[in-house]
């Protein structure tokens, strides 16, 4: 694509006293001293548990520096406080879907862009029950709500997979075209889906699998909710952004 974004700044830990003798060091937590490169210099996965955090925060840091600005720029364009981006910069916390999209549209790129370190090594995306993002599509405007369950980058190939819900008042929009190909599981409801010039009647546990660069969407609603899985898939220099 959610962990709630996160604005509170750390609270400092009170100081300790020590009957040792000389005085106490502080300890220093530099900010901005990590490389910039993949810790993994080959193509093969890393054994790090934290290869995917450590790439997405060396990659956050160049973008970062790339547009001249400083920590404190990028936290409060992005809505995070200065130690939460600081813990993502080193690769010490899994930022939530809601910060990556934060920082992503903060630095102005794709979500993508910023895995572009990790790409070839990332082959999972996890994101907890209720966590996806919301996202606003063509569809928005007619009570169409996308929340993006991840985002999946593979050589070539991009998958993204949404929950989709039509709300009671929600109305038809069949005019979704896109490159790539879409697969839809109904989960709840009942609904008339139209492809090119074909009509569908779908409900619970069918399945659609289509090429998306034909005009396609919900032509007519039954009566409630309804709520469906829509994965699109599209070649990584195609848009699958459609619907």
């Amino acid at each position: 694509m959610v962990g709630r974004r996160t604005t509170t700044a750390a609270k400092t830990a009170p100081a300790k006293t020590s009957s040792a003798k000389g005085s106490a060091k502080k300890k220093v937590e530099p900010q901005d001293a990590m490389p910039e490169s993949f810790p993994t210099g080959s193509g093969a996965p890393s054994n790090d548990p934290r290869a995917l955090e450590k790439a997405l925060g060396a990659r956050v840091r160049q973008l970062r520096r790339q547009q001249d600005l400083s920590v404190a720029d990028l936290a409060g364009a992005a809505g995070l406080s200065t130690g939460m981006l600081s813990k993502i910069e080193n690769g010490q916390i899994s930022a939530s879907l809601t910060s990556i999209h934060s920082l992503a549209l903060a630095l102005n790129v794709p979500i993508s862009s910023l895995f572009a370190l990790a790409e070839e090594r990332q082959d999972c995306s996890y994101v907890g029950a209720g966590q996806g993002v919301k996202i606003e599509r063509r569809g928005t405007k007619s009570g169409h709500i996308y929340q993006l369950l991840g985002h999946l980058v593979s050589g070539d190939l991009v998958v993204e997979p949404y929950l989709i819900t039509l709300a009671e008042d929600a109305v038809p929009y069949t005019s979704f075209s896109h490159s790539g190909t879409e697969l839809i599981y109904m989960l709840e409801g009942e609904m008339t889906y139209r492809h090119g010039d074909r009509r569908y009647e779908l409900s619970s546990g069918d399945t659609m699998l289509f090429d998306s660069q034909a005009q396609h969407g919900p032509e007519s609603m039954g009566q409630g909710l309804i709520r469906y899985l829509s994965i699109i898939a599209y070649a990584r220099n195609g848009s699958g952004h459609g619907s």
